[in-house]
């Protein structure tokens, strides 16, 4: 309920270490936020995220358990999509697969700060542009920065139980509480695209970006859920309408 009331301006709260911010993130975001906005500071966070993705992801890649997995994934999200696997594209797959971990690690170095780019300027052309707010861009990529605290305990967090299933799928996605749905049908599309911790991820952000702007928490949050649902849906629709193809 508190996360939902206008917050108190980030001037007033006291700076704190990275790991005390890390972690504040995942047990007092409010405050944390605060701590955030009042000293932006993205490099450090951005680097332990970074670091707990990417090791996770080698780890597990660099079994062969991690690697039948991602050829798994591959093949089944090209048959999602309508298409069908030769032969040849297989054998193409099956090459590549020991050298996923390297592959996968670089993506990873250039996605996650470019999506952590992406996602700050959207909310500071929304929040500024639109909406007449006066936070600065280096706050509010310090604020998505830490946000992803959350997506690195998703990653250390998931691998373990990715090794024990075989699987690349997330093993927090809705899909997983309803198994007896057939994975080709329409809800199972649906759910699979929708994952808890992306949702706190999602939840997290909102209360950071209420912190910078000293706005209601619980709008904020609605809309940006509303947008995640409605990217799962589209989606899945997609994924449903080729396959049908």
């Amino acid at each position: 309920m508190a996360d939902t009331l206008a917050s108190p301006r980030p001037e007033a709260a006291a700076p704190s270490g990275l790991a005390a911010r890390a972690f504040g993130v995942l047990t007092s975001p409010r405050a944390t936020y605060a701590a955030v906005a009042a000293r932006p500071r993205a490099l450090g966070v951005l680097a332990l995220v970074l670091a707990l993705i990417v090791t996770a992801t080698a780890v597990f890649m660099s079994t062969s358990v991690g690697r039948q997995a991602l050829l798994d994934q591959q093949i089944r999200s090209m048959e999602s999509f309508g298409r069908q696997v030769t032969d040849v594209q297989y054998q193409r797959l099956e090459q590549m697969a020991p050298y996923a971990v390297y592959f996968t690690a670089a993506g990873q170095l250039v996605f996650l700060p470019l999506s952590a780019l992406v996602v700050a300027g959207l909310a500071f052309a929304v929040f500024n542009a639109m909406m007449g707010g006066d936070a600065t861009f280096k706050q509010v990529f310090a604020v998505v920065a830490h946000s992803g605290v959350i997506m690195a305990v998703q990653a250390v967090f998931a691998m373990p139980l990715d090794y024990a299933r075989q699987s690349l799928s997330s093993p927090t996605n809705l899909a997983v509480f309803l198994p007896m749905l057939d994975e080709n049908s329409f809800p199972a599309r649906l759910l699979g695209s929708i994952d808890l911790f992306v949702i706190w991820w999602t939840v997290s952000l909102a209360i950071g970006l209420g912190v910078l702007y000293r706005r209601r928490t619980g709008p904020i949050a609605t809309t940006m859920l509303i947008v995640y649902l409605a990217l799962a849906l589209t989606v899945a629709l997609v994924k449903s309408v080729l396959a049908g193809a």
